[in-house]
C-alpha cells in the first residue's frame, strides 16, 4: 500500500515550544518512530510536513536586513524543506536501522496567479503574540494579522495546489524503494509563465491541501493527517464533545469545523477519499492503527 502522512505542526513543535532546533528534533524523533512502523509493516511511504512557525521565523530573521535584501516567502519555504527534510530524514534513518533509503526533494507547486488567497491571506506563519504586539509588528512591516486562539499571528496568502510539476521525480525515487519525505510546508508555490517557464510566488500552501492532491497525483491508497488530536470531534470543546470514529463523505461534507484547525484536514480528507482513496484523521502515534482503521477518523466513500 502507498500511503502519504502528512505531520501536523505538533509533529516539529508543539505550541509553545521555543523554535529551537532541540525542540524540533525531540518532536520529529516521536514522529520517525511512528513512521517507522508503517514502513516495517509492508508500506510504502511519503511523508509531508508543515512549517508554519519556521518559515515565520526566518521572515523574522530576514528582516535583519534592508528591505530589498529579505528573501521572499517561496526562498524561505525551500529552506525550511531543507531544514526539517534534514531532521526529519536522519531521525526516520535512524528509527529504521539504516535498513531502507530515505530522502528529502524540494518540491515545486503551482498554483493561479489570480487566485483570490492572493487578496485575502489567511495561512498563520510565525510565532503566536499578544496583540498589542501583533498590531506593532504589523504596522511596522506591512503584515497582515489575525487571531489564533487567544494569541495573534502573522497571516500570508494561501493559494490552492494545482500541480505538482516534480511528480516525476517522485515517481522515480518510489520505484527504488525510497521513502520520501517532499511537499514540506506544502510545498513551494509557484507560477506558470505565458512562456512555460516557472517563477516562484509570495505564499504558504496550505499543507493538507498540497498533501491531499499528491496523493491523488501519486495514485496513493491512503492520506494519513497526522496531528496531536485522536479524532474528528462533534461539539469539540463543549460538554457534549464526540469523538467521530467514521465519517462518509456526505457527513464530513455538512461538517462545519473551524479553518484554524480540523476544517482544512477534513476538506484534505474529503477531497482524497472522493478519488477512492482511504483517508484517517489522527494522533500522531496512532499512525499504524488509524490506517488499520482501529483509531482516529476514517473518511470514505
Amino acid at each position: 500500500m502507498l500511503v502519504v502522512a502528512a505531520l501536523g505542526g505538533n509533529a516539529l513543535l508543539r505550541r509553545g515550544e521555543p523554535l529551537t532546533a532541540e525542540a524540533q528534533r525531540a518532536n520529529v524523533k516521536i514522529a520517525a518512530e511512528s513512521l517507522a512502523q508503517i514502513v516495517r509493516a509492508g508500506h510504502q511511504l511519503v511523508i509531508t510536513h508543515g512549517n508554519g512557525p519556521q518559515v515565520g521565523l526566518l521572515a523574522l530573521q530576514g528582516a535583519a536586513y534592508k528591505p530589498d535584501e529579505a528573501y521572499p516567502l517561496d526562498v524561505l519555504g525551500a529552506e525550511t524543506e531543507g531544514m526539517i527534510g534534514y531532521i526529519i530524514e536522519q531521525e526516520l534513518e535512524n528509527a529504521l536501522g539504516h535498513d531502507r533509503p530515505v530522502a528529502t526533494l524540494l518540491t515545486q507547486v503551482l498554483v493561479d496567479k489570480d487566485d483570490p488567497a492572493f487578496s485575502k491571506p489567511t495561512k498563520f506563519v510565525g510565532p503566536v503574540y499578544d496583540r498589542e504586539e501583533a498590531e506593532t509588528r504589523a504596522r511596522a512591516a506591512g503584515w497582515h494579522i489575525a487571531q489564533d486562539g487567544d494569541k495573534w499571528r502573522r497571516v500570508v496568502p494561501s493559494p490552492k495546489p494545482l500541480e505538482i510539476p516534480d511528480l516525476r521525480v517522485l515517481q522515480l525515487l518510489l520505484e527504488q524503494g525510497v521513502v520520501v519525505i517532499c511537499a514540506g510546508g506544502g510545498g513551494i508555490p509557484v507560477l506558470r509563465r505565458d512562456d512555460g517557464s516557472m517563477i516562484g510566488v509570495e505564499a504558504v500552501i496550505d499543507k493538507d491541501a498540497a498533501s491531499a492532491l499528491l496523493a491523488r497525483q501519486l495514485g496513493a491508497n491512503a492520506l494519513l493527517l497526522l496531528t496531536d488530536v485522536e479524532a474528528i470531534y462533534r461539539d469539540f470543546g463543549k460538554a457534549t464533545a464526540a469523538p467521530l470514529h467514521k465519517l462518509s463523505l456526505e457527513e464530513a461534507h455538512k461538517l462545519s469545523l473551524p479553518d484554524g484547525s480540523m476544517g482544512p484536514k477534513l476538506a484534505a480528507a474529503a477531497g482524497f477519499a472522493e478519488s477512492g482513496g482511504i483517508s484517517g484523521i489522527g494522533r500522531l502515534e496512532d499512525a499504524l492503527a488509524i490506517l488499520a482503521g482501529k483509531a482516529g477518523t476514517a473518511v470514505s466513500a
